[in-house]
């Protein structure tokens, strides 16, 4: 798509309203302007700056891999906490049983339960609730936020069918799986050390998570008991026998970054961290290409003279609507501007549309690549640490979330990202697969491995 560029300087610019006055005669408004910025002059240094050439995804994949390393040598070694996670037994595929899963994984609180009949029936039944976070609990006390999990779980449990079956006088057991920076001491206890994908819940830091779930379950009357605590922060890699956390949202060496992601950093309850996390996860896309659309329409009045107050709202357009309007295939893009009417207040014209489009996909392109950038830096450290055992057989990376489950342009880049890093040939070995339920049916797994009860598989 070409955009035509005005370069030539202005004191003044005429612009003619597409709203009619009471008497339907086109409104006439002089802006004065001391420099004219074109939108396609905006919409070039937004692409340049997502830019994510082979040079630049090498180098993150190749920090990632450096940055793992120092992280585990020593604590501190790197912005990759490198945490131990205490799973030092993994499910054998025998558990039997009725098991609850909670995942506290963002924007999304997950409850979920499954019967498992072990290897010959394997998972039996599921049956999951989802709900959203309210805004208030992110930036609540400690005690807000648990009763909010603990009467959810509490309303769930009570809704329990007859394909869910618990051995008589047994206590249910949960599996946790809170994404967030843990420092595990046992499989079913760890120290949160900070909020991160923009909660800022107060009197959690540096409390035991399993321990505030559990003052909650008895407040809320919910007899049950954590046996496992999973920390699901990013991916995974085995050392040995113990599974690492990599929290590689903190990673941040040669990370692209727009004046967008600066302005949205700085306005963050944590300034200058959680850089690659701010740049590929859910939570941020949507809100990086509103303020691209904020500042076309300030500045070159893209949506005309009036930027709408739902536009100007900090995190009004998300993800989920970005994703949408990139699905539009239609010529009108009759989508796109129904989006753009109802989330964001803004009237377009189609010629805006699909400036629209071109802003969200050079913010979701950057982020899928380095997505793949950060999954290949993973994958080159396992291959060196097993002297080449992981690059010459099929090896699957299970990802888990909606942003790679229903966005298909973000799995798209990701993918092209890990095929240029790795080759066409070698690539066709490394199979990333979206796992459906993954972290809260793996929770469920290692509550059952970690039960307190003798095992009868």
């Amino acid at each position: 798509m070409s955009v035509a560029a005005t370069t030539s300087p202005a004191v003044g610019t005429l612009y003619v309203s597409r709203f009619p006055t009471s008497r339907g005669m086109p409104r006439v408004t002089m802006a004065l302007r001391s420099n004219v910025v074109s939108v396609g002059s905006i919409l070039t240094k937004l692409q340049q700056d997502c830019a994510t050439p082979f040079p630049v995804i090498r180098h993150v994949a190749d920090s990632m891999t450096a940055d793992m390393r120092a992280g585990l040598a020593v604590d501190g070694g790197s912005n990759l906490k490198m945490i131990l996670s205490y799973v030092d037994s993994l499910p054998s595929g025998n558990e039997k049983g009725l098991f609850y899963a909670l995942d506290l994984g963002g924007t999304n609180f997950r409850a979920l339960r499954v019967q498992l009949g072990g290897k010959e029936d394997r998972v039996v039944a599921t049956e999951f609730e989802q709900l959203s976070i309210p805004q208030e609990l992110m930036f609540g006390t400690s005690e807000e936020l648990f009763d909010f999990i603990a009467s959810t779980l509490a309303g769930f449990a009570e809704k329990e069918s007859e394909k869910f079956h618990l051995p008589h006088g047994r206590q249910r057991e949960i599996g946790f799986t809170f994404s967030f920076p843990v420092k595990q001491t046992s499989i079913d206890s760890g120290i949160l050390m900070k909020w991160t994908k923009g909660f800022a819940v107060s009197g959690t830091a540096g409390r035991d998570v399993v321990a505030c779930l559990n003052e909650a379950m008895e407040r809320q009357g919910v007899d049950m008991r954590v046996s496992a605590l999973v920390n699901d922060t990013g991916p995974k890699s085995s050392s040995g026998r113990t599974i690492i956390n990599t929290e590689w949202g903190a990673f941040s060496d040669g990370i692209p970054l727009t004046v967008f992601d600066r302005d949205m950093d700085a306005a963050s309850i944590n300034p200058g961290e959680q850089i690659f996390e701010k740049t590929i996860s859910g939570m941020y896309l949507g809100e990086i290409a509103r303020r691209a659309l904020v500042t076309m329409a300030e500045e070159v009045s893209l949506f005309g003279m009036a930027v709408p107050n739902k536009l100007s709202t900090p995190f009004a357009l998300r993800t989920p609507d970005i994703c949408a309007m990139q699905q539009d295939n239609s010529d009108d893009l009759q989508s796109v501007g129904s989006i753009l009417h109802n989330v964001a207040g803004v009237e377009s014209s189609l010629s805006e549309r699909r400036i629209v489009l071109e802003v969200c996909d050079a913010i979701v392109r950057r982020g899928g690549r380095l997505a793949g950038a950060g999954i290949v830096g993973i994958l080159q450290k396992m291959e060196q640490d097993s002297k080449g055992t992981i690059f010459n057989k099929r090896t699957v990376v299970a990802m888990d979330g909606g942003l790679y489950e229903h966005y298909p342009q973000y799995r798209s880049y990701l993918q092209d990202a890990v095929t240029e890093l790795l080759g066409s040939e070698t690539s066709k070995n490394i199979v990333i697969e979206h796992s459906k339920d993954g972290s809260g049916i793996g929770a469920a797994l290692l509550a059952a491995t970690n039960s307190k009860y003798d095992h009868d598989f």
